[in-house]
């Protein structure tokens, strides 16, 4: 099989995107990711499916050269489970936005998590409706100011993250679009795993929410505002790498090395392949001021998934049947001639 580069999974349609939108650089970590995916899966360029709904991140799609699917509002994620169902050989991958996904599609979201179909759920969080033009979402933040909330909204927002590890989700990874090679790194886990990924990219709007995520995206303080998770790797972070994470009693604490005796030895190691979800829930629902943000692969599990089970239960029940084709049916059971 050939091996495949950046270009062969890139389209020739414009990206109409708007200069500076995050979804430029989500896109771009994709198509970087999936040549290596394929040598890795051994997997055609042909066997890659794209599906969308409706929303900005939804033209994905139309930028990737693979086979794609532009579904309806809140609808991608029952066509890609019934593609993966209907062909279990493609690999399956998902773009839906934070309201997509989390509102009218929040049923279909929860239960493909619930049920572990083996497909890819790219979750782009920019906490607003774009496409739309500027209503909240269900990640907007508590009081934000939009065209649908003028005096600000007073609904508390979803934390994808609990989302996914309530419906018992096998893998959930959090990362920023401007980090080009963690989204790489996790979209390549995230397409190895065989159970149902998402992966929350928290994505900037530069025309109806500018600078969403701001306070981790610059530069000046992303060090001491987020923690990169990687498995068996020690949970440390900070521009001097000199702050920890550590269990007090139930709970998460930051810690500085070298402060009341802290070592390195004394710092959590991450375990995203701990089936006990606890710490990683823990993890997902870090916030500021006080805690980081996690990036990187939180949880990792193996578990059956969904696609696999009707494979085998359809095989098992074929197998044991006596009908095999329509004469078969019409020949069974009582029959008389008229």
């Amino acid at each position: 099989m050939a091996k495949y580069t950046f270009k062969d999974f890139k389209s020739n349609q414009e990206v109409r995107w708007c200069p500076g939108c995050g979804d430029h650089a989500v896109l771009t970590a994709l198509q970087r990711a999936l040549p290596e995916l394929a040598e890795k899966m051994d997997l055609p360029k042909e066997n890659f499916m794209v599906v969308s709904g409706i929303g900005c991140s939804s033209r994905l799609p139309y930028y990737m050269d693979t086979y794609g699917f532009h579904s309806i509002h809140g609808r991608a994620t029952a066509i890609s489970s019934g593609i993966k169902v209907a062909r279990p050989d493609l690999c399956v991958w998902q773009a839906c936005g934070d309201g997509d996904a989390l509102a009218i599609g929040g049923n279909h979201f929860i239960h493909a998590i619930r049920r572990n179909v083996d497909i890819n759920l790219v979750l782009f969080n920019n906490r607003i409706y774009g496409l739309t033009k500027g209503q909240y979402s269900p990640t907007s933040k508590l009081g934000a100011i939009t065209k649908t909330s003028p005096y600000g909204t007073v609904e508390p927002p979803f934390i994808p993250g609990s989302l996914v590890l309530g419906a018992k989700g096998t893998f959930f990874a959090r990362s920023l679009d401007v980090d080009l090679n963690l989204n790489v790194e996790i979209m390549l886990q995230a397409g190895l795993h065989k159970g149902c990924s998402v992966i929350e990219m928290l994505t900037n709007c530069v025309i109806f929410n500018n600078g969403a995520h701001k306070e981790l995206s610059d530069p000046a303080f992303k060090a001491d505002r987020t923690i990169v998770l990687r498995h068996g790797e020690k949970m440390i972070f900070g521009a001097r790498k000199d702050k920890g994470l550590v269990l007090d009693g139930m709970s998460l604490k930051v810690v500085t090395i070298g402060e009341n005796g802290i070592t390195e030895d004394d710092i959590l190691t991450h375990d995203a392949h701990n089936p006990d979800m606890g710490l990683h829930i823990l993890l997902s629902e870090m916030h500021g001021p006080d805690f980081p943000v996690a990036l990187g692969v939180i949880r990792d599990v193996e578990a059956p998934t969904y696609d696999r089970e009707v494979t085998r239960q359809v095989e098992e029940v074929s197998a044991a049947a006596k009908i095999h084709s329509m004469d078969d049916l019409l020949h069974s059971g009582t029959t008389w001639a008229v």
